[in-house]
């Protein structure tokens, strides 16, 4: 395939604003599986308050149905990961579209808590298999002076998915009601699924993948789709060059093994971890369980939950827009810590107010742990989160990165699943007080994490990355062979 470095400005010009929608529109649609896991973990939270009566729910088997579908997205995340660097990325998302679509139905119609467990199970191996594979579909098909715009966008999609979750829990209760109404909530979730894999048909996979394959015609075919003129050949060079010996397995088998992969894949790990060590996701699964636990109604838990979703959609805007001025490292920090004095403080709430005033539930005293939990959330959402899923889709190697940002995904949704099937014990058994106590402590500890070990990847391609990585993480700097 020619292509012509000769472009006068006016061709230029037209190029770049042929090569833009398109990659949007990219991005839109791979993020779509961002929408159901956000849908999918969202929806929980009010579909417990009805399901627990109808499928008479224990707080073991509370914690199960919210839990197992982490469970299953851990598992669907490092399977994603591994099957992703051998037949593609964009089959993988295929494939993903129908599991939720299947595991969306099964849920809706599941006739006990047993069906519900194994089908929430079956949910979130889409979940952990979007989570791992649509981030580094983006940062790999986008221009790099944009990566961090739409890798960011998955965190944007996920916090919309949860509020959509939210608004239409509420609004299906008000327009229908009654112990079956979780049905109608859990089911809502096909349409995207069905919008995700029709998408995904006419998108193709990455340069980057098909360089590691050696398809390197359809390679440069997707540069000149989705780049300027100009950068086309810089890119491909770079991509070449990071593959010259890809054909050498037993090269190829040094590479994987590295001392220093290893050590960036336990730091991917390390900061993936960091992200569910806050707490985030009881906030976002059990909300309105907690603030019916400090004394709120049903109705007046579902409403104030939507706040929730409000402010996540709000805050990862804000961080967006944050991460072009500041970077990875410092939003990261701000994040971390935010995060974990707020906690304390709602803890303190919970301690030093009265649970009852005049006989009645404290209502003041539920606002102000709503209101701290909005708080919370400007830090988690507004830093931490979209910190987080940039920096696993960027850091790691092109030979592994498919496999070590699952393995990523996977620690984190192992982490997830751990808090979300415990948090419900812990509340009934220690109180909602020292639940908030327990997750602050931990933040100290993350927060310690965060200052010793938080790169920054700002400015870099992900081939400059690589080098730079392999360089400060290489145990001898000296050149080895095969590596």
């Amino acid at each position: 395939m020619t292509v012509n470095l000769k472009s006068g400005p006016q061709n230029e010009t037209s190029k770049t604003q042929a090569t833009e929608p398109l990659v949007k529109v990219i991005a839109f649609i791979a993020t779509l599986g961002g929408l159901l896991f956000g849908y999918d973990t969202g929806v929980i939270a009010g579909a417990l308050l009805f399901m627990k009566h109808d499928l008479h729910l224990t707080s073991v088997t509370t914690g199960m149905v919210t839990s197992f579908l982490i469970l299953g997205s851990a598992i669907g995340a490092i399977c994603a990961g591994r099957v992703a660097d051998r037949f593609g990325r964009k089959k993988i998302i295929l494939l993903m579209a129908i599991v939720f679509m299947i595991g969306s139905l099964g849920c809706a119609m599941a006739p006990n808590v047993e069906v519900m467990i194994a089908f929430r199970f079956t949910l979130g191996l889409a979940v952990g298999g979007a989570a791992a594979i649509v981030p580094i579909y983006i940062a790999e098909i986008v221009p790099a002076n944009r990566r961090w715009q739409f890798v960011t966008l998955q965190e944007l999609m996920i916090v919309s998915g949860q509020l959509i979750a939210y608004t239409s829990n509420a609004a299906i209760n008000e327009v229908w009601g009654g112990e079956t109404t979780w049905r109608w909530m859990l089911g809502v979730a096909c349409v995207p699924a069905v919008i995700l894999w029709v998408g995904m048909l006419f998108l193709p996979d990455t340069p980057r993948w098909y360089a590691m394959h050696g398809r390197y015609r359809e390679a440069r075919d997707v540069l000149e789709r989705t780049r300027a003129s100009r950068h086309v050949e810089k890119e491909m060079k770079e991509i070449r060059q990071s593959f010259t010996s890809l054909n050498d397995k037993h090269a190829r088998r040094q590479k994987t093994i590295s001392v220093w992969m290893k050590r960036l894949v336990a730091l991917g790990i390390g900061i993936a971890m960091l992200q569910q060590l806050s707490g985030v996701n009881t906030i976002m699964f059990y909300a309105p369980t907690m603030l019916q636990a400090t004394g709120l109604g049903t109705n007046a838990s579902l409403m104030a939950t939507i706040a929730n979703g409000v402010i996540s959609v709000i805050m990862t805007f804000v961080g967006i827009m944050l991460l072009s001025r500041f970077g990875r490292r410092p939003l990261l920090l701000v994040g971390q810590i935010g995060c974990t004095c707020t906690l304390f403080v709602i803890g303190l709430i919970m301690l030093m107010m009265p649970e009852t005033v005049n006989g009645h539930p404290d209502v003041v005293r539920s606002y102000l742990v709503l209101g701290g939990m909005l708080v919370f959330l400007c830090f988690q959402q507004g830093a931490l989160s979209p910190v987080t899923w940039l920096l696993l889709s960027e850091m790691f190697p092109m030979r592994i990165r498919g496999t070590a940002n699952g393995i990523s995904v996977f620690a984190m949704q192992m982490t997830n699943f751990s808090i979300a099937f415990m948090f419900p014990i812990m509340l009934e058994g220690l109180g909602l007080t020292t639940s908030f106590f327990i997750f602050a402590a931990v933040g100290v500890a993350g927060g310690i994490f965060a200052v010793m070990f938080a790169p920054e990847t700002q400015g870099k391609s992900l081939e400059q990355l690589e080098k730079h990585f392999k360089k400060e993480l290489q145990d001898d700097p000296a050149p080895q062979p095969g590596q």
